[in-house]
């Protein structure tokens, strides 16, 4: 698939000039992203859970405790809807009206389904070479009881929505002559600090380059 192909549930209802349909777009703001939110019914309420992810192809992989609920309850085939949005900064407009911001966010529906076997090795490596890139290679690799702790779930990206704002403010054409309000754009980045090394490692060890890459 090259496109979003808009279902009633991820079509935009306000700002449709603001989709983005290219399904490139979607695996930009995945990939960008470091966070998702996991959205489901949990017990007759709402929950949304902030979680790590990663993506591989047209399949998101997030995991977490067995014990944990929410993932038990996404684990039974409900409806989940999983979002991650960038903020790329805030937009001062010479009306409060319309101030807004510069974003890029994805919004995904379907059902999870429960991974096992290679797969769930495999979706273990995903979610950690998108967090901690060269991790999977360096440290210890996970045992057995580490394995059976641990839940991964597999979430097919074909129901999805892309919606991206951009550039300056848009203001009322009565307001264009007001020049002693300040209109613009303040940009928001995330970006990484030097690495800390933990307190029990020794002196002068070097770090490791896939670690210093991410700084």
């Amino acid at each position: 698939m090259t496109t979003l192909s808009p279902t009633p549930r991820s079509t935009l209802t306000r700002k449709k000039d603001r989709a983005a349909t290219d399904r490139e777009r979607l695996y930009e703001v995945l990939d960008d992203g470091l966070i998702c939110h996991l959205g489901l019914v949990l017990n007759g309420s709402p929950v949304v859970l902030p979680t790590g992810y990663g993506r591989d192809g047209d399949t998101l992989y997030f995991h977490g405790s067995t014990g944990a609920g929410n993932l038990r309850a996404a684990a039974t085939g409900i409806d989940v809807c999983v979002t991650v949005t960038l903020l790329d900064g805030l937009v001062y407009a010479r009306s409060l009206n319309n101030h807004s911001m510069n974003y890029r966010s994805a919004v995904v529906h379907g059902r999870a389904r429960l991974v096992t076997g290679e797969e769930k090795m495999h979706g273990l490596r995903v979610v950690t070479e998108h967090l901690t890139p060269g991790s999977w290679d360096h440290a210890r690799a996970v045992n057995a009881k580490e394995l059976a702790s641990v839940s991964v779930l597999a979430l097919d990206l074909a129901e999805a929505s892309v919606k991206i704002r951009a550039g300056e403010p848009i203001d009322e054409p009565e307001d264009m002559d007001s020049h002693e309000i300040w209109a613009g754009v303040v940009p928001v980045q995330t970006t990484f600090g030097e690495p800390i090394p933990a307190a029990y490692m020794p002196a002068g060890a070097p770090i490791p380059p896939h670690v210093r890459a991410r700084g």
